[in-house]
């Protein structure tokens, strides 16, 4: 059995396509919320200006108004708007450093409110568009795909976007801000030490440009192997009778061991990589404020280095203050860019995952110019009609005619390709050769809603949603008043164990309809394809897996159902089709047999003889039937070990 953990990134060769997945992102959602985007630019800009004032006035009051040593100015503001006395010097430097905190304040509410409405408007669309683009792909992408790497994608990646675009574009323009502005006030303030107090840039630059070389391949690991975990998860939850009866819980246990481990190894190797990188920041910022403290205390003690000072023999204190305190704010912003940088290389890495599954092509193309369907009679022909998967052959060569308002039957051994026959009338997958005709219109010509509209779907898997009785036989024809689901739940003989339940119509059934017996859920499911009331009616072994008592219900239901309409039929147990018009016997993927029961019958061919299996008279079969029915059966083993 393989590993999940040792299979590939099932979006991997799309992901890798994908150039430059976070520009696209801007493009294709960002757009649209620019105005957003502006307010939580606007609002950081403004509220970082603000929260550099402090300082800046700090220093300007030290030398200008405790020492006396320097005129009082403001860079920006004209002099003529500034108080001549040192009393209204001082006042108006607490009312300006209070006015920043105010401010500040209302800037940083405008900048919360933009970003945080630009990432959730993003998170959501991003979020339905990728779920509506992967429940319009076809069949065989759910065959190949694991459940919980898809939940893991419309989950956790998309979250990480929110996460970067709320937090982390939040954060790197506010420290943008923050590095550009300290820069320039520092500079304004004295040239030559704030050269000396930004030397570390460069080192940061080359650091941050390695990590993030090292640090992308080491995220998209992560993201896939949560998504290997969320399978297995998943998978192991959907099957937990399977697991408590079988008494497999500690074989389960050490595959999720295995599965989280992989994910464990991913993810600390990503952590390893990162928590050597922060700190590295930390001590990179850390010694320029130690070199701007040493330079910048000595020239304030008049014994700096000429080749410093250039020629101007002390600093005043003031100035030197603000430089210690922009520089210990200049050292957070310097350590936050490596987390921001973090964000991004994770969002980069969800953002393809998103894109590569968004970009999956799929093989069911509706034509631009399609026409609506319009049943007439519901007469159904296959027409030369092949198919297959990755070049294997399902069907081959399938040819037949049903009237309106007739049944046709397909049976067959298990892999003969029965369902398939009729996905394809579903589209669920399209002809590789042939066509499909409903009264004289090729289907592959149809709207796909169209198409699905007109024909009903009842199967052996009968999935019931989270919610009411009333919910579930509604699905599909929303919008049906109460009296219409009771008559449709009357016909489906539903309606006396619906009204025995707790709060009848409106009784909750559970995730998957747990609460009920797999009779009920059969009974509801047909319930729902009569308040359809389709013209054409398909029935996958619709009474397979329920008792004898259960299956005559059902089965009266369907008699009830079928009634003038065209119907198809697929039955293990040949009881329940003997009345159809025409029955096709298909064996590996061909049409072996076709008649009705009494003519099949009288052929003694393969159809008499699965009769005969179901009939008990397993000893009157030939044995050239037996060794074929071996061989199929060790040919289906083989495909699921392969698969």
């Amino acid at each position: 059995m393989s590993h999940p953990s040792d299979q590939d990134d099932p979006f991997e060769d799309i992901r890798q396509k994908t150039d430059n997945p976070m520009r696209r992102l801007f493009a294709e959602y960002g757009a649209k919320y620019k105005s957003y985007f502006g307010l939580g630019l606007f609002g950081s800009v403004a509220a970082r200006i603000l929260d550099l004032l402090p300082p800046l006035l700090l220093g300007i009051a030290i030398d200008a108004i405790f020492r006396d040593n320097r005129p009082y100015d403001l860079p920006i503001v004209p002099q003529s708007w500034l108080p001549a006395t040192t009393e209204g010097q001082f006042w108006f430097t607490i009312g300006a450093i209070a006015f920043a905190f105010f401010g500040g304040s209302v800037f940083h509410w405008i900048r919360n409110y933009g970003w945080n409405s630009f990432a959730q408007n993003i998170q959501h669309n991003v979020r339905t568009d990728t779920y509506d683009k992967m429940q319009r792909l076809n069949m065989d992408f759910f065959a190949e795909k694991q459940t919980g790497e898809m939940m893991s994608i419309l989950s956790n990646d998309v979250n990480r976007l929110e996460r970067f675009l709320n937090d982390g574009m939040n954060s790197a323009f506010r420290l943008s801000v923050m590095v550009v502005g300290i820069a320039g006030i520092l500079f304004w303030l004295n040239p030559r030490l704030a050269a000396i107090t930004l030397l570390p840039i460069p080192i940061i630059a080359v650091v941050t440009y390695k990590f993030i070389d090292i640090i992308q391949p080491k995220y998209a690991d992560v993201r896939k192997t949560v998504g290997h975990l969320n399978s297995r998860l998943e998978n192991n939850l959907g099957g937990i009778k399977v697991i408590k009866t079988f008494n497999t819980e500690s074989f389960e246990s050490e595959r999720v061991d295995d599965v989280s481990m992989d994910y464990y190894d991913a993810n600390w190797d990503a952590i390893t990589t990162r928590i050597k990188f922060f700190p590295a920041l930390r001590v990179i910022a850390g010694v320029g404020f130690v070199i701007t403290f040493a330079v910048g205390g000595l020239w304030v003690l008049g014994e700096a280095p000429l080749w410093i000072t250039g020629g101007q023999e002390t600093l005043d204190e003031g100035v030197f203050v603000s430089f210690i305190l922009y520089t210990q704010r200049f050292i957070w912003p310097m350590a936050q860019f490596g987390s921001i940088i973090n964000m991004y290389q994770r969002a980069r890495a969800s953002s393809a995952r998103m894109f590569g599954l968004m970009d999956t092509p799929s093989r069911i193309v509706e034509d631009p110019d399609a026409d609506e369907l319009e049943v007439t009679d519901g007469r159904v022909e296959y027409d030369d009609v092949s198919f297959g998967y990755d070049e294997e052959t399902i069907v081959d060569d399938i040819n037949f005619e049903v009237d309106g308002g007739n049944t046709l039957a397909l049976v067959g051994p298990t892999g003969a390709g029965k369902s398939t026959v009729l996905k394809l009338l579903l589209r669920m997958y399209d002809v590789d050769e042939g066509s499909i005709e409903i009264d004289g219109q090729d289907i592959r010509d149809v709207t796909i809603p169209s198409l699905r509209k007109k024909l009903g779907y009842v199967s052996q898997d009968t999935f019931m949603f989270y919610g009411t009785v009333s919910d579930n036989i509604e699905y599909g024809t929303f919008g049906a008043d109460h009296e219409q689901v009771v008559e449709a739940a009357k016909a489906a003989e539903a309606h006396e164990f619906i009204m025995n339940l707790p709060e009848g119509y409106e009784t909750e059934i559970g995730e998957r309809g747990v609460k009920l017996s797999g009779g009920q859920r059969q009974r509801l499911s047909i319930a729902r394809a009569m308040l359809k009331d389709p013209e054409i009616l398909i029935l996958d072994e619709a009474t397979s897996d329920v008792d004898t008592e259960t299956e005559m219900l059902i089965q009266r239901s369907i008699d009830k159902l079928t009634e003038d309409r065209t119907t198809f039929a697929i039955a293990h147990r040949l009881s329940t089709i003997k009345d159809a018009d025409q029955i096709l016997v298909l064996e590996d993927g061909q049409i072996a047999e076709r008649g009705t029961h009494d003519e099949l019958l009288a052929e003694d061919g393969l159809y008499a003889h699965l009769w005969g299996v179901q009939a008990g008279e397993i000893d009157e079969l030939p044995e050239e039937f037996i060794e074929r029915a071996q061989e199929r059966h060790a040919q289906a083993d083989v495909d699921v070990d392969d698969d």
